[in-house]
């Protein structure tokens, strides 16, 4: 992989501070928390933010291209995964009947794991430089497996797992990350509304590939492969144009410090670790509705082209949770946003124990995908208002997504054995008790949160 050769950053805090243990009481720290607007912005921490943070265009064209080729990466990336309910239904019943909703939910289960825990190695090859690389190697993998998938048979697990499942998951998973960091190099005073966004890409690639893929194989009643073949031609447009649009404005620090130095210092970090626990325990169960939501209405008897539309329903709510947590990022805290969000996808979700009406699957999809797309639009801000040294962002989001990809890896087959005989409430019940243990997580952080604040 080549590095970029732009001029040396000139921040020697970057590398060194791996090197030393936080202390509450420091001045940086304060600062820190400062800058990142856990409290109302003030006139103190704009001066602040303006004085650590000088040179960061926050706007132009070129950084609000940056921010649409962002944008589509999470719309081929992470908004691929959360459209798998459309071939979890579409696989369960027709192209893949020889196997359990169970055992089809691995696909997408796999997919996500990896997606997310290669994320730990793309983010430190972010920090280190190699974003260019990083993006076009990704590109090319999600591409190429794509259109492997329209090459597999019926009742090929082996060949759709290892396409679908992983193929996309290594692709993917080496974008995601610098997708969400390269960010930070062009927005800093903005970031708060600029990062939710960026996640906005997932609900609408969770949005329209089911749409895409319900009306080629069902109203068009075209083949598999000449489905999966229009959506890969469709995929690859869009990460081309990310690739042209997403270039670094930073060069990487020259020194770079050892990964279990910093990874000492985070597990001392008593907000990041809960943080990522909460994170674990939401990836665990976040994905029962996204799963197995078109599969319930079809289940329950309801219209076959209404339930195809139950997806397009949540994760449309979704987007429109992203995007208002970007407009209200700026008034409230990201720690409040992740305690009530994950709080109200707990509760919903035991809603599945009464779910039988084209009335009630609208509810949950319009209340789960809200609260949702607020909640994973807070996951990259919360992670970076814990982070005390941008040199850092990078690794620590690829350690707590990839907790988060973990919980995902375990849950949806967890779920999928659940749902044996069609018992629905079983892994509601399974999914809503880890949401909300995800909400006490958060809940934990914002009080660790405010307790530093008091000491400012």
């Amino acid at each position: 992989m080549r590095r970029p050769t732009s001029n040396t950053r000139k921040n020697s805090s970057d590398v060194s501070d791996c090197d030393t243990e936080k202390n509450i009481g420091d001045l940086q720290v304060n600062e820190r928390y400062l800058e990142k607007g856990i409290e109302s912005t003030t006139n103190s921490s704009e001066d602040l933010s303006s004085s650590v943070n000088h040179g960061v265009p926050d706007g132009g064209l070129r950084a609000w291209g940056v921010v649409v080729g962002a944008f589509l990466i999470q719309f081929c990336t992470s908004g691929y995964v959360c459209s798998f309910g459309v071939f979890q239904d579409y696989y369960t019943r027709v192209y893949m009947t020889a196997y359990s909703p169970s055992t089809i939910s691995w696909i997408g289960s796999v997919n996500t794991f990896i997606l997310l825990a290669v994320g730990l190695m793309g983010g430190r090859l972010y920090d280190r430089g190699y974003v260019v690389s990083l993006l076009y190697g990704g590109a090319f993998l999600m591409s190429l497996s794509l259109f492997m998938l329209s090459f597999a048979k019926p009742n090929q697990y082996a060949v759709i797992i290892a396409t679908q499942g992983i193929g996309m998951g290594l692709g993917g998973g080496i974008t995601y990350i610098p997708s969400f960091a390269i960010v930070s190099q062009y927005f800093d005073k903005k970031r708060g509304m600029v990062l939710p966004l960026v996640a906005a890409g997932v609900s609408a690639g969770a949005a329209l590939t089911p749409i895409m893929i319900n009306n080629l194989l069902q109203k068009r009643n075209l083949a598999f492969a000449v489905t999966t073949r229009i959506h890969a031609g469709m995929m690859t447009v869009f990460l081309i144009i990310a690739c042209l649009l997403i270039k670094p404005r930073l060069p990487p620090p020259k020194t770079h410090a050892s990964l279990m130095v910093c990874f000492k210092k985070f597990s001392k970090d008593k907000a990041y670790v809960i943080m990522t626990t909460g994170f674990t325990f939401f990836g665990l169960g976040l994905f029962f509705p996204i799963f197995f939501l078109q599969l319930a209405a079809t289940t329950h008897g309801l219209d076959k082209e209404f339930a195809f539309y139950s997806l397009v329903i949540l994760n449309s709510c979704s987007s429109a949770g992203r995007i208002l947590s970007a407009l209200v990022a700026h008034k409230t805290r990201v720690d409040w946003m992740a305690v009530g969000s994950a709080t109200v996808c707990g509760c919903i979700i035991f809603a599945f124990l009464k779910i039988g009406s084209a009335l009630s699957v609208v509810l949950v999809g319009v209340i789960y995908g809200f609260a949702f797309g607020i909640l994973v639009a807070t996951m990259a801000p919360l992670t970076n208002m814990l982070t005390d040294n941008p040199a850092e962002l990078g690794l620590r989001l690829g350690i707590a997504f990839a907790w988060t990809g973990l919980g995902e890896l375990v849950g949806p087959p967890i779920m999928g054995a659940l749902l044996t005989g069609y018992h629905w409430w079983r892994p509601a019940v399974f999914s809503g008790l880890l949401l909300l243990a995800a909400a006490a997580c958060f809940t934990a952080v914002s009080i660790i949160v405010r307790n530093r604040m008091a000491l400012i």
